[in-house]
């Protein structure tokens, strides 16, 4: 194996290593909040909301990160002008964003929580609202409700 593969390889293992202790500890809390939790979040302030899942990628002040991947700025971003583009993303994921609507359930090692329509609409307020972001209007969970797929888990086999 190249020099440089190993390097890769070594650090991808650091990194499922990491992932895998993160996924154990948020368990053994017992709060299952962050990103290698399934379990509901319990909290409904978009700040909150904000802290335990999207600052972990987007940043505490919101200006995104370059690195192992691109973490898009969510500061001054025209895209969020629009309640119901950020809705969609993170009901649905976009790119290599994980969907925050759905399951949970995103692989092997870890899984992504799932956000009721409130939590989603804080978050998006939130958002909207802060780092020097001031867009004008709210959305509402009635709101984000309308915009989530239906559900297809009535069609699976009871297990």
């Amino acid at each position: 194996m190249k020099r440089s593969t190993m390097g890769c390889c070594r650090m991808v293992g650091v990194a499922l290593a990491l992932a895998m202790g993160a996924a154990q500890l948020a368990g053994a809390q017992g709060e299952g909040v962050g990103m290698f939790s399934a379990r509901k979040l319990k909290t409904t302030t978009g700040a909150e909301v904000y802290e335990h899942i999207c600052q972990g990628c987007h940043m505490p002040d919101g200006k995104g990160a370059v690195g192992a991947g691109r973490y898009p700025a969510l500061a001054g971003d025209a895209a969020l002008a629009s309640t119901q583009f950020m809705a969609l993303t993170l009901l649905e994921g976009r790119r290599n964003m994980p969907a925050f609507g759905g399951t949970g359930d995103v692989g092997l090692f870890f899984s992504v929580p799932t956000l009721d329509d409130d939590q989603i609409a804080a978050v998006i307020n939130y958002v909207r609202s802060s780092f020097g972001n001031h867009f004008q209007g709210r959305i509402t969970a009635a709101e984000v409700k309308t915009l989530r797929r239906p559900s297809t888990d009535k069609l699976l086999p009871a297990r």
